[in-house]
């Protein structure tokens, strides 16, 4: 069974993929950072290296990822995501984050 998934953008990925705030994705279950990730990056090929690393596959330092008002970016890319998110109830935020004081 399928799961549509909502993924919300900040606005210079928005720009950089040339879509909305939000994009939706179709996946198998379990629905993992990783499954969302992959299905991203093949829906919206320009966005391959701008959220994960090109030759780990590990998050960039400067991006954050969110879900059910919990942070998520450190959790297993492979760990399933609340059940919210895998329904659609709730989206998968993307969020870029800010550094200095």
């Amino acid at each position: 069974m399928k799961a549509m998934i909502r993924v919300v953008l900040p606005q210079h990925l928005q720009t950089l993929a040339r879509v909305g705030s939000e994009v939706t994705l179709q996946l198998d279950r379990p629905v993992t950072q990783r499954a969302i990730l992959d299905a991203l990056e093949a829906q919206c090929p320009v966005l391959r290296g701008a959220i994960r690393d090109y030759a780990t596959g590990k998050r960039r330092a400067f991006i954050r990822f969110f879900a059910c008002e919990e942070d998520l970016s450190h959790e297993s890319p492979d760990a399933p995501l609340p059940e919210a998110v895998a329904t659609g109830a709730e989206p998968f935020l993307i969020v870029g984050a800010l550094a200095g004081g």
